[in-house]
Parts: C-alpha cells; structure tokens; sequence
C-alpha cells in the first residue's frame, strides 16, 4: 500500500479525478496514511465506513453498522432457542448511511449545505422511508 502513494500524485492533477476505497484489510491498516495522502492533492475520497470520516476523510457511504448488530442479536435468540443456524435466512443490510466531514469538504473547496457541523448523516432504511441525525464526527 504504501509503495502506491505515487499512485495518488500521478492522478491527482486531473479535474475529473477522485479516489473510492473498498473494505479491505489494507485500507483498514493504512487508514490514516490514505486520507492523509489524498488530503494534499485535494483529492476527493469516498470510504466504505465512517471511522476515516471521524479520522479526516470526506465521505463514507456504507451499512449502518450498528443496525446490522443489532440485527445480528436478533439471530442469536433465535438460534439459542432451538433455530439450526442453517436454516435461518441470509439478511442483506436494510440501513445504510451516508457521513460527510464538512470541515473536509470546505478545505477540498466544496461548499456544503449544512444544518450541524462538523459531520451530517443520513441514514437510509432500503425501501422506506429516511430518517436524519447529526454526529460529531
């Protein structure tokens, strides 16, 4: 990973150029050395969880993790009361959200519509309705 930051000066130039970064084990490992690198080419990087949010990132757009617990909880009484694991069905993750670092985005130059600051986020239910929170992120 870190023998790819050349990589990130090589595409920064252009106007068209942005930076998404997938769930893996790397991202997880080089968080803080990712956003850092992309924040001097003001390149503008969406991530799969709102930890590089909270760490300097611009977005993340991904499962509201704590929805999926919660959810998860919900598997674990049924297979303590008796359920074989096997037969409970596999449950695709219903709510997601979308976290934005206002301070971020006005150092990359946007300008943001804002009710909170530093972070809004909204969180969508698949097939419902929305609901809306602010976080300190």
């Amino acid at each position: 990973m870190i023998s790819r930051a050349p990589l990130l000066q090589s595409r920064a130039p252009g106007n068209n150029s942005g930076l998404i970064v997938t769930a893996s084990p790397g991202a997880a490992i080089y968080r803080d050395l990712i956003i850092k690198s992309a924040a001097p080419h003001k390149l503008p990087t969406v991530y799969y969880e709102r930890t590089f949010v909270a760490a300097g990132g611009l977005v993340s757009y991904g499962p509201d993790f704590i929805d999926q617990y919660r959810r998860a909880a919900g598997y674990v009484n049924r297979i303590l009361k008796g359920k074989k694991p096997a037969d409970l069905p596999v449950q695709a993750p219903s709510r997601y959200e979308l976290v934005v670092n206002v301070k971020t985005a006005q150092a990359l130059g946007s300008r943001c519509r804002h009710r909170c600051s530093p972070a809004r986020t909204r969180s969508w239910r698949t097939g419902g309705t929305s609901s809306e929170a602010c976080s300190a992120s």
